[in-house]
Formats: C-alpha cells, structure tokens, sequence
C-alpha cells in the first residue's frame, strides 16, 4: 500500500516514516504544494494530512483533491482540539483523523480499519509500477490494467505469499484444484508462463526440476 505522509514536523515526520515502511511505501512531504504535485503525478491508496502547516492546511489540501475527483482514503492529524476543524476535516472529505500526541499502535490500528472499509487489504504493491488487485483478479502497471483469471490471480498471490521459498508444481495443484480435475503440469506451466509475461520474468524466477520462486 502507498502513503503519502504530509507532515511539517521534521522529528515526528522521519518518526513516523520509519514506523510505517516497516509495512508500507511511504512518501513523505513538508510541503502542500509538492504533496498536491504528487498526488498529480502518481496513485496513492492513503493519505495522511497534518491539518496546520506552514504553507497552508490539510483540509484545503484535501478539498482541492475531492473537487478533482480524488477518492483515496484520507486520515488527518491534528493538535487542535476545537471540533470546528473535525468538523471541517470531514466536510472537506476527510476519512479519519488522529490527535498529537499519539501513540503509533493507535494510528497502524486507524490504518487498519481504512484498509478494511475500502477493501485495501486486496491490493499489493510488487514494485513502484506494479501492483495487484486480488479482489478484482487485475494486476495494475503505470499505463494499464490486466484482468486476470481467478485461478491466474490465485497462484500469482499464493507465490507473493510465499516469496523466497520455492513452490512446486504439485502444491500449487493441489492448493487451487479439486483432486477428481487435477491438470498435468502443463496447465502449471501456462498460467506461470502468462503470469511472468505480465509482471516480469525477474519476480517469478524457474527453479529448474523444482519449482517456483517470488522474489
């Protein structure tokens, strides 16, 4: 999942991306005029918007983004504690907000809760460029979408799943097939030839008379 963490705070800012590329890729700004050019240049799946900072705010931040159709997820931290910027937080179209000072476990468990609401649990990130949508059975690259079988999706996140170690031919089998329609390992072999095709030989590397390898 990527974030784009918008954060004034120069301690608090490299605490915080420390803690969430533990489980995240995070891009991280001081700056309301380089977060609204990110956010034109490159797809995010969260934001996390300090409210005050010193170019602007947050909330402005995330009405321009809404008025432009932006739908992605938005989390707001703040140190007021008057309800008019909640208020204002969440009529700009503001998901979730978080007050100074927090504790981390508390904000990786509002990620959580997103992640959940908007189905993030599904999409995983392989690369800069390339992500897959497990619930849809698509993978997503800069310039394009490509639709998947369930079964291709499947053994493609089954591997992700168990990267670094090889896989087999007969586990993958055995995992996505009913024992009476159990296919030859050619079968195997197409829906890897097809996968590899479609994200890159160097993410499914061919162990020869063994198996299968993510990295």
């Amino acid at each position: 999942m990527k974030i784009l963490l918008l954060e004034d705070d120069t301690a608090l800012a490299n605490i915080l991306v420390d803690f969430l590329e533990e489980s995240y890729e995070v891009t991280q700004t001081y700056s309301i005029q380089k977060a609204l050019a990110l956010c034109e240049a490159k797809k995010f799946d969260l934001y996390i918007f300090d409210i005050n900072l010193p170019d602007g705010d947050g909330i402005s931040l995330l009405k321009v983004l809404r008025d432009f159709h932006d739908e992605t997820p938005a989390i707001f931290i703040t140190a007021f504690e008057d309800v008019r910027y909640l208020k204002s937080a969440f009529s700009s179209g503001g998901d979730d907000y978080i007050k100074k000072p927090f504790e981390f476990e508390e904000l990786a468990q509002r990620i959580e809760n997103i992640k959940k609401h908007f189905g993030l649990h599904h999409i995983i990130q392989i690369n800069d460029e390339i992500r897959i949508d497990t619930n849809m059975h698509q993978i997503h690259t800069a310039d394009k979408t490509i639709h998947l079988t369930k079964r291709e999706c499947a053994c493609l996140y089954y591997l992700y799943q168990h990267k670094n170690r090889i896989v087999t031919p007969l586990e993958l089998i055995q995992n996505f097939w009913e024992y009476d329609e159990m296919p030859g390992d050619d079968a195997i072999r197409t829906i890897i030839k097809n996968l590899r095709k479609h994200i890159g030989k160097q993410h499914i590397v061919n162990i020869r008379g063994e198996g299968y390898k993510f990295e």
